[in-house]
């Protein structure tokens, strides 16, 4: 058997006396995910810290509903950003509990600031964005999985998930992530998905990677409407999205489309050459 330490991630249920929680172990961003949790959520906290520590993680990170706020708080936890609607229509109260202090402190806090104050006084969108006709807007399949690894490959030298490996995207496509691509000359040069999640009925856009000659039509627009309009179709209503902090492209395009700025997450996720402080953007897609 594998040893822990090997695999990148992977998703454990755990079962005290009093409580069952969904933990995601994240090896490649270092960090501990409780994705779900039900009962005692004091001793769940425990069991968790316990688990991280054991594991070498910096970072814990809890999605706490609302009357969980102050048991949280009380354990160390702290308030980092809010996902809107997230429970079913209830919000998720992001939360982070650090053992480190390295992993605790931003390097670029007052600079991130900076973007989101910039970005809040551009004009929302008001109509929809088209493409050029030489360029076709449709949704993937599983035959696409190869190339869209291979444009995250291109693209991105280091992602928090395995987007470069084709039978990855085949597992979450089968899990049932949508994505919207654009291809131009038969071949894909701008994608996006939708992580869907079924019980909670929200989605995560992510994955939005564009090759470079291809950039200044603004697709991600395009692709992340198209994505839009999907969900509502499957009634999903609950949108949202995590932006590198520093990207002034990504954070004005969830402006522009109608998303509210949440809260930021310190040194959330290890993508390009770091670890990225991430801007949480939500909408609901049920208000016309």
């Amino acid at each position: 058997m594998m040893p822990v330490q090997k695999l990148p991630f992977f998703t454990q249920m755990e079962t005290g006396d009093c409580y069952t929680m969904e933990l995601y172990h994240d090896h490649a961003n270092q960090r501990l995910r409780m994705d779900d949790y039900r009962g005692n959520i004091k001793k769940a906290i425990d069991r968790a810290l316990a688990i991280a520590m054991e594991q070498g993680f910096t970072k814990v990170i809890l999605k706490a509903r609302n009357e969980d706020l102050s048991a949280a708080l009380g354990k160390g936890f702290m308030l980092e950003g809010i996902l809107s609607k997230y429970f079913k229509g209830n919000d998720a109260y992001c939360m982070a509990f650090y053992l480190t202090d390295e992993r605790r402190t931003s390097d670029f806090w007052v600079k991130e600031d900076k973007v989101i104050q910039d970005v809040s006084e551009i004009s929302r969108l008001i109509e929809s964005q088209q493409i050029p006709k030489d360029y076709i807007l449709r949704f993937a399949t599983v035959e696409d999985a190869k190339e869209l690894a291979n444009l995250y490959g291109a693209i991105f030298e280091t992602y928090p998930t395995p987007m470069n490996d084709e039978r990855y995207i085949k597992k979450v496509m089968e899990e049932g992530t949508i994505f919207s691509v654009i291809e131009y000359e038969g071949a894909i040069v701008s994608a996006a998905s939708a992580e869907v999640n079924e019980m909670y009925h929200n989605a995560e856009l992510t994955d939005c990677a564009t090759i470079p000659q291809h950039r200044k039509h603004g697709f991600m627009k395009v692709l992340i409407s198209a994505l839009e309009q999907e969900l509502f179709r499957k009634n999903i209503y609950c949108s949202y999205s995590l932006a590198r902090s520093l990207s002034m492209g990504m954070n004005a395009v969830f402006h522009q489309l109608g998303y509210e700025y949440g809260g930021r997450l310190t040194k959330n996720c290890n993508i390009w050459d770091k670890y990225e402080d991430m801007n949480i953007w939500g909408k609901d897609l049920s208000v016309k």
